[in-house]
C-alpha cells in the first residue's frame, strides 16, 4: 500500500506565501494604529517594502487587504478559544478571553473593528472565511455567557447578546490607550483595571 505524499510547494510559492504573510502583518499593525478609513495602500506598501503595483498582485483592493487581516485575526481568536482551559468556570473563560483581547490591543496587534458604514464591513459580510470564524467565536463565547448566567456569575437579566457585544468592545476599548498614555500603570495593571470595571462593575461592594 502506497502512502500519498503532500504536494511539494515550490520555492516561488513559498516566497509568495511569505510575502503575503508580511503584507497581512503590516496591514494588521496599521489597522490597529489607524483604523481602516485612515490606512492607505501606500502606507501598507511602504511598511512591507514593496511597490504598490506588486501589492495589488496579491490583494486587488484596500478592502481585500483589510479583510485578509481581519480573517487572520478571527482565526487567531478561534485558536485561542480552543486552548482555554476546559476545567475553568464559564466566568473564568470569559475573563481569560477579555484579558487576551486587551493584551493584544495594548501590544498593537488587534485590528480595529470597521465602522457601521465602512466599505470594509460590506466586504467582510461577504467573506465566508471571516463570517464562519466570527460565528464560531460568537457561538463559543455565547455558550460561556449563558453558562455563567446559569451559574449566577453574570446577571441573568442581561440579554446574552448585550454581554457578548460588551466583551467584543473590550478589543477596541479606548480606555486602555488613555490609561497607557497616563504612564501610571503597567500594561498588566491596565488590563486588570478594565477587567474589574467590566466584570465587577463600578458600584462599591460591601465588605
Amino acid at each position: 500500500m502506497t502512502t500519498a505524499t503532500a504536494p511539494r510547494i515550490s520555492f516561488k510559492q513559498q516566497m509568495l506565501a511569505a510575502r503575503e504573510d508580511a503584507i497581512i502583518a503590516g496591514v494588521n499593525r496599521l489597522l490597529a494604529e489607524k483604523g481602516f478609513d485612515a490606512m492607505t495602500v501606500d502606507e501598507v506598501a511602504a511598511a512591507v517594502g514593496i511597490a504598490k503595483a506588486s501589492l495589488y498582485k496579491h490583494f486587488p483592493s484596500k478592502e481585500d487587504l483589510a479583510a485578509a487581516a481581519m480573517v487572520r485575526a478571527m482565526r487567531r481568536a478561534v485558536a485561542f478559544l480552543e486552548q482555554v482551559n476546559p476545567a475553568d468556570s464559564a466566568l473564568q473563560k470569559l475573563r481569560a478571553t477579555a484579558r487576551w483581547t486587551m493584551q493584544l490591543q495594548l501590544a498593537g496587534e488587534m485590528p480595529s473593528l470597521p465602522s457601521q458604514n465602512s466599505s470594509l464591513r460590506a466586504t467582510l459580510l461577504g467573506n465566508r472565511d471571516y463570517m464562519d470564524a466570527l460565528m464560531e467565536v460568537s457561538d463559543r463565547i455565547g455558550g460561556w455567557i449563558e453558562q455563567a448566567q446559569a451559574d449566577g456569575a453574570v446577571n441573568p437579566k442581561l440579554p446574552a447578546i448585550a454581554v457578548l457585544y460588551t466583551l467584543y468592545a473590550r478589543a477596541c476599548d479606548p480606555v486602555l490607550e488613555f490609561l497607557k498614555m497616563g504612564g501610571q500603570h503597567s500594561d498588566d495593571e491596565i488590563v486588570e483595571l478594565v477587567l474589574s470595571t467590566c466584570f465587577d462593575g463600578l458600584a462599591a461592594r460591601a465588605a
